[in-house]
């Protein structure tokens, strides 16, 4: 993917702008830190694999509930933290690195450790009782209740035309 520089055209000429070395290094800075998220666009020998820690989620909402579904590889069930507020519910997490891998010389490392948090903010108070949460083969499945009153609380307005 191509990057412009956000200068207007007639400062590109040397000695025009007194910040061009200043705007040029920032314009570098923004371009690899953008190449770094792409899948693929990553320079050569960089080892950046384009993806952050955090998990990829799902919400899918049904008559009586939300389902949160965080796909959460390589990470123990032990290792994760879910707490709900009120109107949101935070995950937090951490991959740990193998033991075996400290005497081992890699020549390239894109899987990524650490830890994260994600807070999901949700449209309706929540019982914290009635939140149900399991995990397997890697993914956190989570099913928040939703409260009676959210239930069908809409309705079809007719419209009238103008006289």
């Amino acid at each position: 993917m191509a990057k412009k520089s956000l200068a207007p055209m007639f400062l590109d000429a040397p000695d025009a702008w007194p910040f061009k070395s200043l705007h040029n290094e920032i314009d570098r800075v923004i371009n690899e830190f953008s190449r770094s998220l792409v899948p693929g666009e990553a320079g050569e020998g960089k080892g950046v694999s384009g993806s952050t820690l955090a998990p990829n989620i799902d919400i899918a909402e049904t008559d009586t509930s939300l389902e949160i579904t965080a796909e959460l590889p390589g990470i123990d069930e032990t290792d994760i933290d879910l707490t709900v507020t009120e109107n949101a519910i935070t995950l937090k997490a951490e991959k740990k690195m193998d033991a075996e891998r400290e005497d081992k010389g890699f020549h390239l490392v894109e899987r990524r450790y650490g830890m994260f948090q994600r807070r999901i903010a949700l449209p309706f108070k929540v019982d914290p009782d009635k939140v149900e949460a399991n995990f397997g083969k890697g993914v956190l499945k989570i099913i928040v209740e939703k409260p009676p009153e959210t239930e069908n609380s809409s309705r079809k307005i007719d419209i009238s035309a103008d006289a």
